[in-house]
């Protein structure tokens, strides 16, 4: 049996924070690993290997922490959408099917198969994001030299 556009929609929004969950739980790890390797560098005296070491070691610190703050923003984006709303327009949380490829305008996870079908999770900064949203059924869009035509929003 397929499923409904709306437990479509509420399978791509589970897929949608399972990967972003996924992609946190190995951040907080490397977090982790960074954290045990520069307790383990504190307790070691060998001059200017040693800082050199540390420094690497607090570098790669700071971009987990970037990574974990795009992750988190993102999980607050995905907490806005309402699988339940259904819209005429396209804005974020809608599930769009175009002339070309489908769309879950959440955040950027790219593609997603389900059913034998390929929907991309998108955010709505994205070129093609910034051009879907705001359009409706029938709508025109041009993006990267071909006409696209909007055929369903839920």
């Amino acid at each position: 049996m397929k499923p409904t556009r709306g437990h479509k929609k509420e399978e791509l929004y589970n897929q949608v924070l399972s990967q972003l969950q996924s992609r946190k739980d190995i951040v907080l790890e490397s977090i982790r690993r960074v954290e045990e390797g520069l307790n383990s560098e504190s307790k070691s005296s060998a001059g200017d290997k040693h800082e050199t070491g540390r420094a690497m070691l607090q570098l790669e610190r700071e971009k987990l922490g970037r990574q974990l703050k795009l992750i988190e923003t993102d999980e607050k984006t995905v907490s806005r959408i309402s699988i339940n709303e259904s819209s005429s327009v396209i804005k974020l949380g809608s599930l769009v099917s175009t002339s070309q490829l489908n769309y879950f305008l959440s955040v950027a996870i790219g593609a997603i198969s389900m059913n034998n079908e390929t929907i991309y999770a998108i955010s709505m900064s994205s070129p093609i994001g910034q051009e879907l949203v705001s359009k409706k059924v029938g709508d025109l869009i041009q993006f990267r030299d071909q006409q696209i035509k909007v055929l369903n929003v839920e």
